[in-house]
């Protein structure tokens, strides 16, 4: 047929990726895969845990960030809101904690017609927070308790679970022959 510029298929492939696998669809996704809130707790803290932590933790939008290269890959960020309180019995101090998820993905292709964005678990040490507090009296209490590490424990075992649970592992995979084949037909 005249009228077209003909590729390779290595090349085709590529430009594929390039546009199919965008920081708005893989944001999309992490955003599908992480959720708006979640809440922890009550967990006991400090000594004879005796303190019990709650949270409310409202995820934002990701900001992603696309590299490329022999793999496509995304550094994502997801920024955090958590309103956390911590109950003594008799005193029950708030706190305002703020924070982001630090992600990375790679878009793979794999049998038979498979595109996957591949995305690492998170570990505590890449979850950054910053918590404030009114009072002198808080603030020790978070020290002591070990409050900020158990924050980022608990949000990457609970990030983890929701990139291995069955809606975010479907949310990862894209079968492109099973959308060729609907295209195709009009369906």
């Amino acid at each position: 047929m005249d009228g077209y510029e003909y590729v390779t298929y290595e090349e085709f492939g590529r430009r594929f990726y390039e546009i199919a696998v965008t920081e708005k669809r893989v944001g999309d996704a992490i955003g599908a895969i992480a959720g708006d809130e979640f809440e922890m707790g009550p967990m006991g803290q400090g000594p004879g845990k005796i303190a019990k932590v709650t949270a409310k933790v409202r995820i934002q939008e990701p900001k992603v960030t696309r590299s490329g290269g022999e793999m496509i890959t995304f550094a994502i960020r997801i920024p955090l809101e958590i309103d956390m309180v911590i109950d003594l019995r008799i005193d029950k101090p708030k706190f305002i904690v703020f924070g982001e998820i630090a992600l990375t993905a790679t878009a793979r292709a794999a049998e038979p017609l498979l595109l996957i964005l591949d995305v690492q678990k998170p570990r505590p040490s890449d979850i950054e927070i910053h918590v404030t507090s009114k009072s002198l009296r808080a603030e020790l209490l978070r020290i002591v308790a070990g409050v900020d590490d158990e924050i980022r424990r608990f949000i990457s075992a609970h990030v983890a679970g929701e990139i291995d649970s069955p809606e975010s592992v479907k949310a990862k995979v894209i079968d492109v022959a099973e959308r060729l084949d609907a295209a195709w037909t009009g369906v």
